[in-house]
């Protein structure tokens, strides 16, 4: 990812991560660690490191990992005085047990195989241990647009560019055949209407394009659709997004 690019995915990030519904959200993934003061935990694709600091500010001792060297740059500069490594899911930085909690926002849609990463993540919790999956549901976004047949196809054409699209939608089951405990699931939605998140819809309709679902004149159109619905403050995006959390048997 060139540098721009990187610059401009933070900046969505970071607005995002911002808007109340986000905030909501990330806090309700802490509760449902329940853990101790002290207690270590893991957030796995921390980014730019908000939940690590978070999780900080709520006594907990927050070790953030991410595969991007990049992310984990930005992490260390903006929050020197935390833990990050760079890591991968399915072979993270940690010992065996190391950690009460494990934590992975919109990480999973990303790994094609979930079972090796669940695996990774039994092994480095202590018995007893919590984990809290959270994710969107590419295949489901809700995007208003006067073409809906249209939107459709884009919506469905980049969910399968994606390497475990409905992931989240198989994170009960996922952590049930994993043989963990106290599985739970809740449904979320985000919605977004600010004209900073354009990029994702204009991105999505470009990668509905390069894999020939849609032509070139479709993609103009339904971006310059979704521009103008982003200056006149009528962009509406509108993501499921599942969260489960579970523990770890006690052996």
């Amino acid at each position: 990812m060139s540098k721009n690019n990187m610059e401009s995915l933070i900046r969505m990030l970071d607005v995002a991560d911002a808007l109340p519904g986000a905030v909501a959200l990330r806090a309700r993934s802490y509760d449902l660690l329940t853990l101790a003061d002290g207690a270590a935990v893991v957030d796995v694709g921390c980014g730019a490191g908000r939940a690590v600091d978070e999780l900080g500010e709520r006594g907990m001792r927050a070790i953030g990992v991410d595969v991007s060297e990049k992310m984990i740059a930005v992490a260390r500069h903006r929050r020197p005085q935390l833990d990050f490594r760079i890591g991968d899911a399915f072979d993270l930085p940690l010992e065996d047990g190391e950690v009460a909690g494990y934590r992975a926002d919109k990480v999973y849609h990303e790994l094609a195989d979930a079972a090796k990463a669940l695996g990774e993540a039994r092994r480095v919790l202590a018995p007893g241990g919590r984990i809290v999956l959270i994710g969107q549901d590419w295949d489901t976004f809700v995007i208003d647009s006067d073409d809906p047949a249209l939107t459709r196809t884009i919506v469905h054409a980049r969910a399968d560019m994606i390497a475990n699209p409905r992931a989240a939608r198989r994170y009960r089951n996922l952590l049930l055949d994993m043989g963990f405990q106290d599985v739970r699931a809740e449904a979320h939605a985000g919605v977004f209407t600010d004209a900073a998140m354009l990029p994702m819809l204009t991105g999505i309709a470009e990668g509905a394009r390069v894999a020939g679902a849609i032509t070139a004149e479709q993609e103009t159109a339904w971006a310059t659709e979704q521009t103008e619905r982003a200056q006149a403050g009528r962009m509406f995006l509108a993501l499921p997004i599942f969260v489960a959390s579970a523990s770890r048997p006690e052996e």
